[in-house]
């Protein structure tokens, strides 16, 4: 067979051997970004800095750099690859026939809860509190999570779980000393014989759901009954959080009423306590983490506060596990904006840098302002958490914690979808982030109580005590007078306050700007000049009801990217 001839002069081409002709490289790989790994999220997260600086925790300043060049580094984002694609395997007998309800998990997923415990994100504020303490846990919180939310859910439980303990002294003192250990223990032993424990949460049931009081599962009082003493516990939880944790928060009806208790895994006698997990959740995201459904046959357990007030016992959990809703849903804000202005900073399309064109500075500016404001508003109860002997924070605190719970983790779903949609795509493959933080997204609104029950929390918050709204308005009205648009918007909002006797029709339109508004004061107060006034113009007059990508003409976009934009390759 003639080898083929030039089209022009019948000879071979001369540029190019003949055994080259036929090879399968067919092209070179450019125009693509690199990794977004081995970054300090810290130090490249400028609007976090600055939060923390002035929130309190200034002196943590280095510690915090070096945690954030931990979450980072390629090997622990590659952890949590690793973690969601391994989910957990949950397994009912050993191999001779022992019930022992063990659930096995990946070994990145136990690196990562050891970096987490190491670290003190569950124990942190309470082992060394003061000036900065929970706005410092927060701060690695916000950072742990962006590397990989789902193992974070027993990381805060165990840190929610210590207030309610403290209401039974006998019972802290027993569990705190090794809640409250830097090191992580995995073992399925005794937690007299471990070095370190966690603390999970069994609260809802499958009639009910967030309705507790309408619990079935029942409590018997082994000896005279009471706050501290033993009960045996008879039901089931549909939803057993985290269930290899080593106690769980339970709510059951005693001879009292609704009550809380703390149940082990494990009797005092060495023996297995009677609950069972009947199944393990099979759930659309958090998938590294195990959520599961048990049966209580005669549980041994402890109650904790008093009896005939469990909600009152745990609801101090349940608001810090709606803080750190709060801190994961911002969390996940601030990965998904790395990612898309990462990828735009590299990626060229029709003549010019994405990062360079007005259409997509829109969006991505758009997306910047979103997640500082949510970092800003969670950080700011941060501070409160801080200082809860003054009363204003106090107060703050309790109003703020669950309008903010129900407004960050509401918005991050569509933030997700929009970042995924500025990577294209690549966005949409399995070996990039964007589809966990996708589904992920809606997780943080859905537990610890879902949207309208955040609503009513702040209408039982303004009923229960009137001086929250008060402490509010004082604290959204501290940015009166640097913005028109925040001025009329916060006069509106709180004259229609002057009449709340329907607000539970109304809650969601009052909630909404009621974040709005605390957002807007705190960017007007501590952010740069071209964020507060991009938020100002597209949250307060269209009250951030159009989709991202409408900044009006005039925002400083590539300001507002640069600050947001981490600096990679």
């Amino acid at each position: 067979m003639n080898a083929p001839q030039s089209a022009t002069t019948g000879h071979q081409p001369e540029d190019k051997p003949q055994e080259d002709r036929y090879l399968a490289s067919t092209h070179e790989v450019i125009n693509q970004p690199c990794a977004l790994v081995d970054y300090n999220l810290y130090e490249q997260d400028t609007a976090l800095a600055e939060t923390v600086r002035r929130a309190g925790a200034a002196d943590q300043q280095q510690d915090l750099a070096r945690f954030g060049a931990l979450a980072g580094a390629a090997q622990t984002i590659d952890l949590g690859f690793r973690a969601n694609s391994n989910k957990p395997v949950f397994n009912t007998h050993d191999r001779f026939g022992h019930r022992i309800d063990e659930v096995d998990f990946h070994p990145a997923y136990h690196q990562l809860m050891s970096m987490a415990l190491e670290n003190g994100l569950h124990s942190s504020p309470w082992a060394s509190p003061g000036e900065g303490a929970h706005v410092a846990r927060a701060a690695r919180y916000y950072m742990h999570s962006q590397v990989e939310a789902a193992h974070c859910c027993p990381v805060t439980m165990t840190f929610a779980a210590v207030p309610s303990l403290r209401k039974q002294p006998e019972l802290a003192r027993e569990w705190e000393q090794k809640i409250l250990a830097n090191r992580y223990d995995p073992r399925n032993l005794p937690h007299t014989d471990k070095s370190s424990v966690t603390i999970g949460m069994a609260m809802t049931e499958k009639q009910g759901g967030s309705d507790v009081r309408a619990n079935t599962t029942r409590a018997f009082p082994v000896a005279g009954g009471g706050p501290g003493q033993a009960h045996e516990l008879v039901g089931h939880k549909w939803f057993v959080s985290a269930p290899m944790c080593d106690a769980f928060l339970v709510l059951a009806q005693a001879p009292g009423g609704l009550s809380c208790f703390l149940m082990p895994r494990w009797r005092p006698d060495g023996t297995k306590n009677p609950w069972q997990i009947q199944r393990l959740k099979n759930k659309m995201g958090n998938v590294a983490n195990a959520s599961s459904e048990a049966e209580l046959r005669g549980a041994l357990a402890w109650m904790l506060g008093e009896e005939g007030r469990g909600v009152r016992t745990i609801i101090e959990m349940v608001a810090m596990t709606r803080f750190d809703c709060m801190i994961g849903s911002a969390a996940g804000m601030r990965q998904a904006v790395a990612q898309a202005t990462h990828h735009c900073r590299h990626r060229s399309a029709f003549g010019a840098t994405l990062i360079d064109q007005p259409l997509m500075q829109n969006v991505l500016a758009d997306l910047a302002i979103e997640n500082e404001a949510a970092m800003t508003y969670t950080m700011r109860i941060a501070r409160a958490l801080d200082h809860q002997d003054n009363e204003h924070e106090r107060l703050l605190a309790r109003l703020a914690t669950p309008v903010g719970k129900y407004w960050i983790c509401k918005r991050t779903p569509n933030h997700a979808y929009e970042a995924m949609e500025c990577i294209g795509g690549s966005g949409v493959m399995e070996d990039c982030i964007m589809p966990r933080l996708f589904r992920e997204s809606p997780v943080n609104a859905i537990w610890e109580g879902s949207g309208n029950v955040q609503c009513l929390d702040t209408l039982r918050a303004l009923q229960k005590e009137p001086d929250t709204l008060e402490a509010f308005f004082l604290e959204a009205g501290a940015a009166k007078g640097t913005d028109r648009r925040f001025d009329a918007f916060l006069a509106r909002l709180k004259g229609d306050f002057t009449d709340i006797s329907d607000f539970q029709y109304r809650a969601r339109n009052l909630v909404d700007r009621m974040a709005i508004a605390l957002q807007a004061s705190l960017l007007l107060r501590h952010s740069t000049p071209a964020v507060a006034d991009a938020f100002c113009a597209s949250r307060l007059e269209h009250n951030g009801g159009m989709n991202y990508g409408n900044l009006p003409s005039g925002t400083d976009a590539a300001a507002i990217i640069k600050r947001a934009t981490p600096v990679v390759g």
